[in-house]
């Protein structure tokens, strides 16, 4: 099978969902370790990225005949994590309800705001629904860009309240002022450059 061209909001467990593999298969096949060594992470990739997807190979299972054999499919959990922040403090132990592909996945918030659910592979969409309904926000799984990308650090300061405009991937003013601001409200070196420091603490809110 030919290399797959990564669209936007695509990652190896989506792309394992459709193909019927694991994802640890396509992750871990020899023809994908530069890619593995590039992006860390098989749920954040970016477009354009090429993954390599292998061929199935057909297993067989002897068993007697005449008798009804039962076979278990073995399935793949995913996670879906998010932290809840409000005036830069956790939302902590705030209940909450997943719509997740129209299945409703209730829970609550742990003490640092975070959310951590099982959601399927190929899941692309959803809606988080807090406050009994009086607060929704749309999901868009798999749509983030590598943290190594300045696409990716744009799209994690606006999620954080930190404006800088368009996710275009390129650095300029409004991105340096976003930046700034963000170092200044957490303590760090304030240069409006996209260093090490930044990356770090932008891993804490997106692990």
């Amino acid at each position: 099978m030919p290399k797959h061209t990564i669209g936007q909001g695509e990652s190896i467990p989506s792309l394992a969902a459709e193909s019927g593999f694991f994802s640890d298969t396509i992750w871990n096949h020899p023809e994908n370790a530069k890619l593995k060594d590039l992006r860390k992470d098989m749920n954040v990739l970016l477009a354009g990225d090429e993954v390599f997807i292998p061929e199935k190979e057909l297993k067989e299972e002897s068993g007697a005949t005449e008798q009804k054999h039962r076979f278990k499919r073995k399935g793949e959990p995913h996670k879906l994590k998010l932290i809840l922040m409000a005036m830069g403090k956790p939302r902590a132990n705030e209940e909450y309800v997943l719509d997740i592909d129209g299945r409703l996945i209730k829970g609550k918030t742990d003490a640092s705001g975070k959310i951590e659910q099982t959601i399927p592979g190929k899941a692309r969409s959803g809606t988080l629904i807090l406050r009994g309904g009086k607060e929704k926000h749309a999901l868009n799984i798999g749509n983030l860009d590598p943290l190594d990308e300045v696409s990716g650090v744009q799209q994690r300061l606006n999620n954080l309240g930190f404006s800088c405009g368009t996710e275009d991937g390129k650095l300029n003013e409004a991105l340096s002022q976003a930046l700034a601001k963000f170092q200044a409200k957490h303590d760090l070196p304030v240069t409006g450059q996209n260093d090490d420091a930044v990356k770090a603490k932008l891993k804490e809110f997106y692990p």
